[in-house]
């Protein structure tokens, strides 16, 4: 296990069990511990689920588990109890958002720099009259 991946421990992972669904046919599921864990680190990092490290287990299974999970509102209960449980308040936060922008975005080149009144415009007679 490399020491920048993030581990829940199992006194966290206990807090969560109870909410983890327990309807699975077929195949048992693969170790929660360890695929909760990977979702957690590709949700942290930002990255793209086909570049979690192999520690985590298979990333379609990452994925599809994350996918699955929020159709069917575990993800949204485990935070609301998580939330609900108490605790200092940064470690509450359980949402933030990250907005990617274009790189034009910020202005730069491009376009005139004087642009003309829009009243101007509208007040103008006409170049040719037919």
């Amino acid at each position: 296990m490399s020491a920048n991946l993030f581990w829940l421990t199992e006194e966290q992972f206990a807090k969560i069990v109870p909410f983890l669904p327990r309807d699975t046919r077929g195949k048992e599921r693969v170790d929660d511990r360890r695929i909760i864990s990977g979702i957690v680190h590709v949700l942290k990092s930002g990255g793209r689920w086909i570049d979690a490290p192999s520690d985590y287990g298979p990333r379609k299974t990452l994925y599809n588990r994350f996918v699955r999970w929020a159709d069917k509102g575990v993800w949204v209960r485990l935070f609301e109890a998580l939330a609900q449980s108490g605790g200092p308040a940064l470690q509450l936060m359980i949402d933030s958002s990250a907005v990617k922008a274009h790189r034009s975005a910020a202005g730069g080149k491009g376009g005139r720099k004087i642009r003309r009144s829009a009243v101007l415009v509208e007040v103008e007679q006409p170049r040719s009259t037919l």
